[in-house]
């Protein structure tokens, strides 16, 4: 029960609710719900009900906030989504050129960093190299195949490109880069497709076609880096090369996080996702009992892939005007920025170590903290002060607030009938799958708090004891635990403790330091040296899951 005095400052809050909802609404119409059965499925706002074990909601979810981002794509190397986009006019792009001084006509690749395309500016130190810089002179499309997708492992790294390229897997050509980019092309020009953007050390971009949207800015004659020599999984003998090496690595750094890299602009109400169990629901049983590393794009059943790549050729011949014009890109940011750094300290401070002479207080932190997510939905009316104690006995007096805080984000869209792309529509099932968890779990925790007598707001007439409020903070301890575990999002994927000045946080990136592919024996056991220790341990499967740790961006370097 509440205190008298907190019992009068609820009443006056009450009151002047009141007052502010009889004022005129911004508009006469009343909202319109996209569900039906938003409001009337009280299961779905149960708050002990956990998402299906199938779900993939939140992996769409986390993938397209991911797009173009090097860090997240690095961590989770097996692409499964593909977006068409734009690169547009002014952009500038690199290719250092292999065999001379001449200009590529067609078929070959750009960087968007010249750090990396002088990698493949080749030459000897006496003859030096040819480097080109080209400006993009009218928006050039393209298709962009998400993950490491330019890492050549035959773990499922190009599972996706292969599928359009060639409607099937073909892990034995993970080295035959020159069909590849043929039946692309071949593939994209019936799309209108110059260009397939993928990644590994940094961004590049497949072209199809040099004559149709570059100028050229420069076509300079460089001193070799004598990088490009030898398989390129080898690293450096000097130190010269070697910190050229590191500054590769170094310039993708830039696009680590959101908003990834800029001048690639990319299409979200076209995107595909093999996480769409409506779309590619022969994969949902190939995930079970997996761990996200082991996602696979391969068995694929036939049917799927054409339904894949019919949606592809739809998304590529729409026109701009037919879509939501909703910035996707935006909205799922929005949602990570709103809870990724308060669920993080909440873990924070659910780990310290306490004595018993100060787990109130501390217990009262945390519950602050749930309180500050949830107040933009905490409904008046909801509060347990005149519910009934059937009502306060499972928490379901919450109900309404967690239902506010898991609609806010999508609300907005789907109740003004806007005309969604089945791509966009997707994105807000991955919204509200995503944020609903999210709520569902916080709202648990708080509720049970404040049942509990420790929220500082409703303060109950007695403490409660020190074994009650252990007990609580269990169990919020691995309400939480599973909540971030089921989110993974890469904003928590960092070095700890954070590196020095003189390092940067470093995912283990292809093909430095990775076994050499191109040999005749197994990839797994190519070039370990258990002395150097150049790439993680094959045998513990560590290049498949890959951690961060700080490496020195002063000499001597190591990867």
């Amino acid at each position: 029960m509440l205190s008298p005095r907190k019992a009068a400052v609820v009443w006056l809050a009450l009151a002047f609710q009141r007052v502010l909802t009889a004022q005129t609404p911004l508009s006469s119409q009343p909202p319109r719900s996209f569900d039906p059965q938003l409001q009337n499925d009280l299961g779905q706002w149960d708050l002990g009900k956990a998402p299906a074990a199938n779900a993939t909601g939140h992996l769409v979810f986390d993938t397209a906030n991911s797009l173009l981002q090097h860090w997240a794509n690095t961590h989770y190397r097996i692409g499964h989504t593909i977006v068409p986009g734009t690169v547009p006019v002014g952009t500038l792009l690199y290719h250092g050129a292999i065999t001379g001084p001449h200009l590529p006509t067609a078929l070959d690749w750009v960087a968007v960093e010249p750090d990396h395309s002088i990698i493949f500016c080749r030459g000897s130190v006496e003859t030096g190299c040819w480097h080109l810089t080209l400006t993009v002179t009218r928006p050039m499309k393209i298709l962009y195949f998400d993950g490491s997708s330019a890492t050549k492992l035959p773990e499922g790294t190009m599972d996706t490109q292969d599928l359009v390229a060639w409607s099937e897997m073909k892990p034995n050509w993970v080295q035959n880069e020159e069909q590849r980019i043929k039946d692309l092309c071949k593939w994209g020009q019936k799309h209108g497709v110059n260009g397939f953007v993928r990644m590994e050390m940094n961004f590049e971009i497949m072209i199809c076609n040099f004559t149709s949207h570059f100028e050229v800015v420069s076509f300079l004659h460089l001193e070799s880096t004598r990088l490009g020599v030898g398989p390129p999984t080898d690293l450096p003998e000097d130190s010269i090369t070697m910190q050229h090496a590191f500054e590769v690595m170094h310039s993708a750094s830039w696009r680590e996080n959101y908003p990834g890299e800029t001048r690639i602009i990319l299409d979200f109400s076209g995107l595909v996702s093999f996480y769409d169990t409506a779309l590619v629901p022969s994969l949902v049983p190939r995930r079970v009992g997996l761990e996200r590393w082991d996602h696979r794009v391969g068995g694929i059943s036939s049917e799927d892939i054409e339904h894949v790549q019919d949606r592809l050729a739809e998304a590529l011949v729409r026109q701009p005007l037919t879509t939501s014009g909703i910035d996707w890109k935006t909205v799922l940011r929005v949602v990570v920025d709103r809870y990724a750094s308060r669920l993080e300290l909440m873990q924070y401070l659910l780990n310290l170590t306490l004595d018993d002479r100060s787990t109130f207080d501390h217990a009262q932190q945390v519950q602050r903290q749930m309180h500050t997510v949830l107040l933009p939905y905490t409904v008046f009316a909801a509060l347990p002060l005149n519910t009934s104690d059937t009502a306060n006995a499972t928490n379901s007096w919450a109900t309404p607030i967690f239902r506010a805080c898991a609609t806010s984000h999508e609300a907005s869209i789907v109740t003004r009938g806007t005309i969604l792309t089945p791509s966009e529509r997707l994105l807000v099932q991955a919204v509200r799958e995503t944020t609903h968890e999210i709520c569902r779990v916080v709202t648990k925790m708080w509720a049970s708090g404040l049942m509990a007598g420790v929220d500082h707001f409703y303060p109950p007439e007695k403490r409660p004891d020190n074994d009650h409020i252990h007990a609580l903070m269990s169990e919020w301890r691995e309400d939480l635990t599973q909540l971030i575990s089921w989110l993974d999002w890469s904003v928590w994927v960092k070095c700890r403790p954070a590196c020095g000045i003189e390092e940067m946080c470093y995912l283990p990136t292809w093909p430095l330091g990775f076994p050499n592919t191109e040999d005749d024996v197994s990839p797994f056991q190519s070039r370990w040296d258990s002395t150097s220790k150049l790439w993680p341990d094959p045998n513990k499967g560590e290049w498949k899951r890959p951690q961060p740790k700080c490496i020195r961006r002063l000499g001597p370097y190591s990867f």
